[in-house]
């Protein structure tokens, strides 16, 4: 039986936020140089990617409602296959500039779902 969509949501939400955990008082040099943290932020990062992939699959008109979800999970393809090729620098923008909008997106996707 699949997961509930909102389960999804919530493990998006809740990688979302171990991020901004993981980076605050951080800057993108001591990020870079500080091999558990950008490895953590990598890995919720994945989660995220694979949390948005499945939902996609099985909630097509929900996946739609996500702003850049292919770009998303392309990351966490390249996150995943592409380690060696992995540039600190992007993933410290994506984390500072691109992941409280997705966050927004998600609560609001949250709140409004209703259980399979």
């Amino acid at each position: 039986m699949p997961r509930d969509k909102r389960a999804y949501l919530w493990d998006v939400l809740q990688a979302a936020d171990a991020i901004q955990r993981f980076v605050a008082g951080v800057d993108a040099q001591t990020y870079a140089t500080t091999e558990v943290v950008h490895s953590a932020v990598e890995r919720k990062f994945e989660v995220i990617g694979e949390a948005l992939a499945q939902l996609s699959r099985l909630h097509p008109a929900l996946g739609d409602r996500i702003p850049n979800l292919a770009e998303i999970v392309a990351f966490r393809n390249l996150l995943i296959h592409g380690y060696a090729a992995i540039e600190h620098e992007r993933v410290w923008r994506i984390a500072e500039q691109s992941l409280p909008e997705l966050r927004a997106v998600i609560a609001a996707l949250l709140d409004e779902s209703e259980p399979d």
